[in-house]
């Protein structure tokens, strides 16, 4: 067996030196690992190397495994267990599938306790995945993660490419294939640190997913300061635009300069219903239609309203009961409204009140901007958060 140990170091402020408040544990008792094998099924294929970091001393190690035959595969396996029963927490990407499964069905081959036992399991393969669309990944491989985070790596081998380089060196004891399978998998556990940062995504996207259930009123000024709510993002300028679209109509939009609660690692954008983000670092920018038009105000209790058709509106009975009867009929769901002109942006989940359509059948809500919309800041940075979960929910 050959077994090697490499110290590394990682700037004071690398998210990996902050997994112990993540996990509540200390960091000596969390532990990376990745293995290569000869193949997919553990039940033709053996394990011939297992790399693992920790951290010791103050600093971080990463120590591999490896069998210089598959004679030597029980050997690995023992070291491995051997020295996992230490730790609390495992760290891997995509290990709950084949990597935990893998050591577990060939230590029961040898006759040897599964030791995964006893400890949790942490896949940031899992973690990542479910976020793909969101982020414009074509796939959620290390290395497209890697690249989409800026991630360089010295080794360019995927592990099946490398099991014919490990047959031969098993008979040759080449000294460069050797460094060349060692490479791969010290990349493979390293990049794992790499991969941490994505993290912040996750953080990110949670936020949305637990935006505080807030109702605001535009039609009534409102209070901030009655509203002791953690928003996703915070409306630092908002303005209005106005621009020549490419087929020279007039458009309008809002636009809105936004502080994050924390930098993401690399740039992240999205576009739905003609709304447009873009987030570098800890700001942000967006971009929502403006629509300058005559909606209508549509009464769920039509029964208690009467139409106009002359007026094209609905009043209430109390005051259309003064209305000559050949001016006025039944209201019905579809002309039980009131119109009115003005500035408005579209909402999807109902976040402000009193919402207008454009006739019954529209799917479309739209709220009304204005002066006391526009001179609070929390209902601004509450409206740019639900555009951007619109957003990114729809991904």
């Amino acid at each position: 067996m050959i077994r090697t140990s490499e110290e590394f170091s990682l700037s004071e402020n690398d998210i990996a030196n902050s997994l112990d408040k993540l996990f509540g544990c200390n960091l000596s008792e969390i532990l990376f690992f990745d293995i290569e094998t000869c193949g997919l099924s553990p039940k033709t294929a053996e394990v011939y190397l297992i790399g693992v970091s920790y951290y010791q001393g103050h600093t971080w190690h990463i120590a591999q495994f490896m069998a210089e035959n598959k004679d030597h595969e029980k050997e690995i396996l023992e070291s491995f267990s051997d020295l996992i029963k230490d730790f609390k927490y495992l760290i891997h990407f995509n290990g709950n599938r084949f990597d935990i499964p893998f050591i577990q069905a060939r230590c029961t081959l040898h006759g040897l306790n599964d030791p995964f036992e006893g400890i949790e399991s942490f896949d940031l393969y899992k973690k990542i995945s479910p976020f793909k669309l969101q982020l414009g990944l074509p796939d959620c491989k290390q290395k497209t993660i890697e690249l989409y985070l800026g991630i360089d790596r010295e080794d360019k081998y995927d592990g099946g490419k490398l099991i014919p380089v490990y047959k031969d060196f098993t008979e040759s004891k080449d000294p460069e294939k050797l460094k060349l399978l060692l490479l791969h998998n010290f990349e493979d556990v390293k990049g794992m640190f790499g991969l941490l940062p994505m993290l912040r995504y996750l953080e990110f996207f949670h936020l949305f997913e637990n935006m505080p259930e807030v109702s605001i009123r535009t039609d009534e000024e409102i209070d901030d300061n009655a509203y002791n709510y953690e928003l996703p993002v915070r409306a630092k300028k908002v303005q209005a635009n106005y621009y020549k679209d490419l087929d020279g109509s007039s458009k309008q939009e809002v636009f809105m300069k936004l502080a994050l609660p924390f930098e993401l690692p690399s740039s992240l954008s999205g576009n739905l219903d003609g709304c447009f983000f873009k987030i570098v670092g800890k700001e942000a920018t967006l971009r929502v239609p403006l629509y300058e038009t005559e909606l209508k105000y549509y009464y769920s209790n039509y029964r208690d309203y009467y139409y106009l058709p002359k007026e094209d509106m609905a009043i209430h009975k109390s005051i259309a009961e003064f209305v000559d009867k050949s001016f006025r009929e039944k209201a019905t769901p579809e002309n039980c409204y009131t119109k009115k002109e003005g500035q408005y942006l579209l909402e999807w989940d109902l976040v402000f009140a009193p919402f207008f359509k454009e006739d019954y059948k529209d799917s479309r809500f739209f709220f009304d901007l204005n002066d006391n919309m526009k001179k609070s800041r929390f209902a601004m940075s509450l409206y740019a958060s639900h555009v951007i979960a619109h957003i990114l929910g729809e991904s």
